[in-house]
């Protein structure tokens, strides 16, 4: 519909017509506990530039009552295609709307949820990109900035937050009615309303004489489980470091985090009132990855009052900026604030992030960084690794271009030049090209304007003494997916190069040298005559984005000694080179295996060890030849059980290689291993079978049909909480008989009424590795059914469907051919062309690597 998929142009003729000043938003909520449809009231204050000409404000709603434009009454019925036309506007404007809105329960616009565990309703807003019309009429778009007031009707007894301080509720009988005062300018989509029984606890962020009100809230059944001192430990060095490095202080009333239930995403930015998915509330032992995560995910949003918030994109074209500034600053203060337990944060960035990129600008849908929003639609599914992790890579690039400092003095003359107000991503460079002398118009172009990866390899010419006789950095830029747009270019990058040398079994660093790259070939006269070390490691400390190649012989040390860098970053860098080669098809799946087999035991960072356990599972899973594939995992599994049963007890290694084995377990011995843990009748020592790793366990033995619906449902009892029926929603899914992956698919793709995090765990049961004849037949059911999907169904549910039930396990020319037939005859809308594109690079990606581990067997 073309009211819902709001444009770029129409925005730009709008944000030219009007000013907005302020919105007075009514909500009853006094009758949530039921559902349905809420009462909301708007008044909106706005000026026109041109008097008598005409706009439209933006709803999402079942029904329109009252529209009321500069006290005419305006017909309800005009109200279609999500928009409510303004014809006659005035030099001044008041304008009121009544309306019915709904509740959801997909995580878009106000997202109501009923704890299982205390039959309590809970309710929380997602506004991005375009939701907050679900629940009030607004103009929506970023550079429409107002101050918002809210007024709430809820339950006695409920907690309302929002963007301003919470007020005390007045009233009497069943609900009290919660009067916010207005916040500053700021846009609509990061205005926030949580409301419900929600649990909170209190500190205050100090500094000299500034005094920040901090909030944490949860759901009561996770109170048990909240760490609010951690989180609270971590957003303190988050203000003290962004308030030093931004040099302009906080800038709302107060910083309040809520943990609320079914969130899309990590979390979200709100002005002052951060929501955060309640996963983050662990209520089982997880590894110290999982609490690095959530810490950057606090800092990311914390980033993000300043960048985003304070200063707010003029369109969605710079939407990358938004996320990628956040994402660099997360990782940066990790690394450098005083008393951060994570100062490794580079490494998991290189590990994680930077993997995620690259996957990413590999597609047939890779774009440039500040890539072309046309429209909603457009920006919908731009979330991805170009928007967050390949920006934040070329933003780590920049700023070892310019200088820390210098980037930073920039970045505070920005925010203090455009308090509150819209820029675009010029007003930035022009604030770092004063702060830092340099001219970035050819770095921007370069980086920027153009999609697609570099490749860096080492050429190194050796003397018959075995002194470098010659060295260079040979620059490649492969051709760009087929499908994609744009053309592949050479880049300027300014890399480290690192020395390695052996002392033992460890791998040490001896010299660094720092240099920019430019062209196909870099000379580097520096290492001309030196002894040729043990491993030449371009792009050390990962300072650039580029794929980097180890040369024939750092590689042969690197597969025997990858666990001996005494620096954990090296060590993702390695591993991320291999796994990238391995994904080209340029390291055979078996070869990528016994190179994990190999090293993966001296790997102390956890975090790694996670990561190559995803992708060795990946790599059985999608590269490996079909004929080898079973001896391939046999080997993993028996490899997991080892590592799990030698791990030091209790530690996150011996956690994460449980949860290893679990995904893998396929002999009997091992699947009876997991039983045991399960029921009890088996111990290793020091490992905690807890509520989320009692799950874990059970969706492997329910996928091997080792476990039934009784013990289904047993466990189901046992934590029967709104996480236990996901979980069991997945187990049901995977089991393996055709009535199970019938029952699976009917509740998703036939019926509408599942919530989203119950969606996603059916969708997760059901893709099973080992179940691809099973899972056969529903290719064909998956192109009949996709576009009815996409036209259907919001956004959030529709992409979990078209991604998650994609026949990505069938890897073969017959799906590659069944896609571009629906793809030449659905004319599907180009937001779902391209989910499709990307799910279908997958498997012609499969069926190289599969070549190149068959040739492999072959040697």
């Amino acid at each position: 519909m073309p009211g819902t998929n709001l444009t770029r142009e129409e925005a730009r003729t709008r944000a030219d017509l009007l000013h907005v000043d302020a919105y007075d938003i009514e909500l009853d909520l006094g009758s949530a506990r039921e559902g349905g449809t809420f009462r909301s009231t708007t008044v909106v204050r706005f000026t026109a530039t041109t008097p008598g000409a005409e706009t439209f404000i933006d709803l999402v709603a079942p029904s329109v009552e009252e529209i009321t434009l500069n006290g005419v009454r305006l017909d309800p019925a005009t109200f279609a295609d999500s928009r409510i036309p303004l014809p006659g506007l005035a030099a001044e404007n008041e304008l009121r709307v009544v309306a019915n809105c709904e509740y959801t329960n997909t995580g878009e616009g106000l997202h109501r949820f009923v704890d299982p565990v205390d039959g309590e309703t809970y309710l929380y807003t997602q506004f991005e990109v375009p939701d907050a019309r679900r629940v009030f009429a607004n103009f929506e778009q970023p550079d429409l900035k107002a101050a918002f007031a809210f007024t709430v009707t809820a339950p006695e007894g409920w907690v309302v937050v929002s963007n301003s301080p919470t007020p005390e509720p007045v009233g009497e009988g069943d609900t009290r009615v919660w009067t916010f005062e207005p916040t500053g300018r700021i846009s609509t989509y990061i205005t926030a309303l949580v409301a419900g029984p929600y649990v909170g606890v209190f500190d205050t962020y100090e500094n000299g004489e500034q005094k920040v009100p901090l909030g944490v809230y949860c759901r009561p059944s996770l109170r048990e489980f909240l760490d609010p001192e951690a989180v609270f430990e971590v957003t303190k060095q988050g203000f003290d470091y962004f308030q030093e490095k931004f040099d302009f202080p906080y800038p709302f009333a107060k910083y309040d985090q809520l943990f609320v239930p079914e969130f899309n995403a990590g979390a979200m930015e709100n002005a002052g009132a951060v929501t955060l998915r309640d996963q983050y509330v662990f209520r089982s032992k997880v590894t110290d990855a999982a609490y690095e995560a959530r810490a950057a995910t606090i800092l990311h949003e914390l980033a993000h009052m300043w960048f985003g918030d304070l200063v707010t994109m003029e369109w969605w074209n710079d939407l990358w900026l938004n996320e990628s500034f956040a994402t660099y600053a997360e990782a940066v203060c990790q690394a450098e604030a005083p008393g951060s337990k994570w100062p490794h944060s580079w490494t998991t960035f290189a590990n994680q992030m930077k993997t995620w990129a690259y996957r990413q600008d590999q597609l047939p849908s890779t774009h440039p960084i500040m890539a072309d929003i046309n429209d909603l639609e457009d920006v919908q599914v731009n979330f991805d690794g170009i928007t967050y992790a390949k920006g934040a890579s070329v933003l780590k690039q920049l700023v070892a271009y310019v200088g820390q400092d210098a980037f930073f003095q920039g970045v505070q003359a920005y925010f203090k030049r455009h308090a509150w107000g819209n820029t675009r991503l010029s007003d930035l460079l022009g604030a770092l090209e004063e702060a830092s002398g340099r001219d970035l118009k050819a770095w921007s172009k370069a980086w920027l304007e153009t999609a697609g990866i570099n490749v860096l390899r080492p050429s190194i010419v050796l003397n018959t003494d075995g002194e470098i006789e010659s060295f260079a950095v040979l620059q490649e830029a492969p051709a760009l997916p087929a499908g994609a747009k744009g053309e592949a270019v050479l880049r300027p990058h300014r890399i480290a190069i690192g020395l390695y040398e052996l002392n033992g079994d460890a791998l040490v660093r001896t010299d660094r040298i720092e240099l920019d790259v430019d062209g196909p070939r870099t000379e580097v006269p520096e290492l001309v005559g030196r002894h040729r070390p043990a491993v030449v490691l371009l792009n050390d400390d990962d300072l650039s984005y580029a794929k980097i190649r180890l040369d024939e012989d750092s590689l042969a040390v690197v597969t025997e000694h990858l666990g001996g860098f005494t620096e954990s970053l090296p060590r993702a860098l390695c591993w991320a080179s291999a796994w990238d080669m391995t994904r080209d098809g340029e390291l055979a799946a078996r070869d990528y295996l016994a190179l994990a087999l190999s090293g993966i035991g001296r790997e102390s960072d956890i975090g790694v060890v996670q990561s190559v356990h995803r992708q060795v599972k990946l790599a059985l899973d999608a590269y490996t030849d079909p004929q080898w594939r079973e001896q391939g995992l046999d080997r993993w599994a028996a490899a997991a059980e080892e590592h799990l049963r030698a791990a030091e007890p209790g530690s996150d290694h011996q956690l994460a290689w449980a949860r290893a084995l679990a995904s893998v377990a396929r002999t009997d011995g091992q699947l009876g291993l997991l039983a045991g843990l399960l029921d009890g009748s088996v111990e290793i020592k020091g490992l905690a079978v807890d509520t989320e790793l009692r799950w874990t366990l059970l969706v492997r033995l329910a996928a091997t049909g080792r476990a039934d619906e009784a013990a289904i449902a047993a466990e189901l009892e046992r934590d029967n909480t709104a996480a236990g029926q996901e979980h069991a929603a997945t187990c049901r899914a995977a089991r393996p008989t055709a009535g199970a992956k019938a029952e699976a698919w009917a509740s998703v793709v036939e019926s509408d009424k599942l919530t989203n995090y119950v969606q996603e765990a059916v969708i997760a049961g059901f893709q099973q590795s080992d179940q691809r004849e099973l899972l056969a037949p529903y290719a064909a059911k998956y192109f009949a059914a996709v576009k009815g999907v996409w036209e259907t169904r919001s956004h959030e549910i529709s992409q979990q469907i078209i991604v998650g039930l994609y026949p990505a396990l069938q890897v073969t020319a017959a799906t590659l051919e069944a896609t571009d037939a629906w793809l030449a005859s659905a004319e599907p809308a180009p937001a779902l062309r391209r989910q499709v594109v990307e799910a279908r690079a997958g498997v012609e990606r499969a069926l190289k690597a599969q070549a190149a581990d068959r040739a492999a067997g072959g040697r």
